[in-house]
C-alpha cells in the first residue's frame, strides 16, 4: 500500500510541472521591470515568513507532549492560539491602518521570534504565553502583508490586474513548495541532526529575523486612516459600519469564514480520518502531498486569473467541490466496509479518503489567490486591515468551540458540519456575484448619464 502514496504524489508533481511548464501566451501577462522587481521582493518576504510559519507546525503538538503534557493541556494551548487571534486581531489591525502595515510587518516578526524563544521552556505558563503571542502574529500574517501590497502595488501606479499575479505565486510558492521545504527541513533538524523537536523553532527565528531585515531595508511605509483624531474605537465603528452597510463585504467576510472554518477544521480531523483503527500512516508524506495538491490549485488559479474569468464565478463551482470531498469521509463510512484489523497500512476508505482530501487541498490553493483578489476589489483602503481582522473574528470562535468539542461528536459529524459550511459559501458566493453584477451595471449606467447633465 505504501505504493499507493508514492503513485499520488508522482501524479501530482507531473501534472504540476506541466501546467507550470506548459503556460501559453494566455497564461502569462505582459509586465514592467519595476513590477517585477516589486513583485519578487515581495514574493521573498512572503516565503520567509511563511517559512516561519511552517517549520513550527509539524512539532508543536509533539513538543508539547515531550514536555509531559497530555491532550487536554495541549488542547487549551491551542485554544490560547485562536482565542488570543479573535480577541486582540481586531486591534492589531487596526493599528495596522493607522500606525502603519510596514511597522505591523515587523511587528509579526518580533513577536512570532518571542513565541519561538517560549518554546525552549517547560513551564506550561510561559507556553502559554507563546501560543498568545503567536496567536497576534497570526493575525498579522494574514493581514498586514497583504494590505500592505496593495496599498503599495496602487500607490506604484502599477496595472491592478497585476495584483493576481503576486498573489498566485505567493500563494505557490509560499503555501506550497515552502511548506514541503520547510516540512523536510524540521524533519532534518529535529530527527536527522538530532537536535530535537525545539530545534526547528530556532530556524523558524532565523527565516523570520531575515525577512524582517529585507522589511526594514527595502520596504515604504503605507497606512490606512492615519488621522490623529480617529481611536480605535471609531476605527471598529467605521470597520463595522462598513461590513454592515455594504452587502459585497458582508457576503466576502461570512465566506471567508466559513472557509477557512472548515478548512482549520480539516486540519485537526484529517489523521484520525485516515487512521481510524490507528494505521500506520506516514504523516509528513501525506502532508507534503496535501501542499503539493495546493500547489496544483495556485497553478490553476494563475490561469484562471490571467485570462481574466470572473471570481465570482468560477468561485462557486471551487466551494461546490470543496463540499463533496469533506463529504466523502460521510459515504465511505457507510458505503465501504471498515478494515477489522486495528494498524496495519491504510484501507481501501482510506484511500478514497486520501484522493478526497488531495482535491480539497486544491480547492484550498485555488482558494488563497482568489479571496485576496476578491478583497482588494472590495475592502475600502482606509480599514484594510481592521475589516480583515473583523472576518477572522468569527472564524477562530469557530476553530475554538470545534477544538473544544472535538471529541463530544463523530467524526462523520463533524466533516458533515464541514460539508454543510462549504455549500453554505458557494450559495453566498452566487449571491457576491449577482450583487457585484447589479453594483456594476448600476456604475456602468450612472457614468453615461452623467455627461447629459452638464
Amino acid at each position: 500500500m505504501e505504493m499507493f502514496y508514492y503513485l499520488v504524489f508522482g501524479a501530482l508533481a507531473a501534472i504540476v510541472a506541466a501546467l507550470e511548464l506548459g503556460k501559453s501566451g494566455k497564461d502569462r501577462v505582459a509586465t514592467s521591470p519595476a513590477f517585477n522587481s516589486f513583485k519578487n521582493n515581495y514574493i521573498l518576504v512572503y516565503s520567509l515568513m511563511m517559512s516561519g510559519d511552517w517549520l513550527q507546525g509539524p512539532y508543536v503538538y509533539y513538543l508539547y507532549s515531550q514536555y509531559g503534557f497530555d491532550k487536554g493541556d495541549i488542547g487549551r494551548l491551542f485554544i490560547a492560539g485562536f482565542g488570543s487571534s479573535m480577541l486582540f486581531g481586531t486591534i492589531v489591525g487596526s493599528l495596522a491602518d493607522k500606525k502603519g502595515r510596514k511597522r505591523a510587518c515587523v511587528t509579526y516578526c518580533i513577536t512570532y521570534i518571542l513565541s519561538c524563544f517560549t518554546k525552549h521552556s517547560p513551564q506550561y505558563k510561559i507556553l502559554m504565553v507563546g501560543r498568545v503571542l503567536g496567536g497576534i502574529a497570526t493575525s498579522l500574517l494574514f493581514s498586514a502583508f497583504e494590505s500592505w501590497l496593495v496599498a503599495e502595488h496602487n500607490k506604484k501606479g502599477f496595472d491592478p490586474q497585476w495584483l493576481s499575479i503576486t498573489f498566485s505565486k505567493a500563494i505557490f510558492l509560499g503555501n506550497g513548495l515552502v511548506a514541503i521545504v520547510a516540512g523536510l527541513f524540521a524533519n532534518f533538524l529535529a530527527d536527522n541532526m538530532g537536535f530535537g523537536p525545539v530545534a526547528p523553532f530556532d530556524a523558524a527565528a532565523c527565516f523570520l529575523a531575515i525577512g524582517m531585515a529585507i522589511i526594514l531595508s527595502s520596504w515604504g511605509e503605507n497606512y490606512g486612516d492615519s488621522s490623529d483624531s480617529k481611536d480605535l474605537i471609531t476605527q471598529f465603528k467605521g470597520a463595522a459600519k462598513a461590513i454592515a452597510s455594504d452587502e459585497k463585504i458582508a457576503l466576502l467576510g461570512a465566506i471567508q469564514s466559513l472557509f477557512e472554518g472548515s478548512m482549520y477544521t480539516f486540519v485537526f480531523l484529517w489523521t484520525p480520518a485516515l487512521s481510524p483503527k490507528d494505521e500506520e500512516i506516514p504523516h509528513g508524506f501525506i502532508f507534503a502531498t496535501f501542499m503539493l495538491s495546493s500547489m496544483l490549485g495556485s497553478s490553476i488559479a494563475s490561469r484562471l486569473l490571467a485570462r481574466k474569468l470572473k471570481v465570482e464565478g468560477y468561485m462557486q463551482i471551487v466551494f461546490s467541490v470543496s463540499a463533496f470531498t469533506l463529504f466523502l469521509p460521510v459515504v465511505t463510512n457507510f458505503l465501504v466496509p471498515p478494515s477489522g484489523e486495528k494498524g496495519g497500512s491504510i484501507s481501501l476508505g482510506g484511500c478514497l479518503q486520501l484522493l478526497g482530501f488531495c482535491t480539497f487541498e486544491s480547492c484550498v490553493g485555488i482558494f488563497w489567490p482568489s479571496i485576496m483578489k476578491m478583497r482588494s476589489q472590495y475592502i475600502p483602503e482606509e480599514a484594510r486591515s481592521t475589516i480583515m481582522n473583523f472576518f477572522r473574528i468569527p472564524l477562530n470562535l469557530f476553530v475554538c468551540v470545534v477544538l473544544y468539542n472535538v471529541n463530544a461528536f463523530p467524526i462523520t459529524v463533524m466533516f458533515g458540519m464541514c460539508s454543510i459550511f462549504l455549500f453554505m459559501a458557494a450559495i453566498l458566493q452566487r449571491r457576491l456575484m449577482v450583487v457585484s453584477d447589479l453594483h456594476r451595471s448600476t456604475m456602468e449606467m450612472t457614468a453615461e448619464d452623467e455627461p447629459l447633465n452638464p
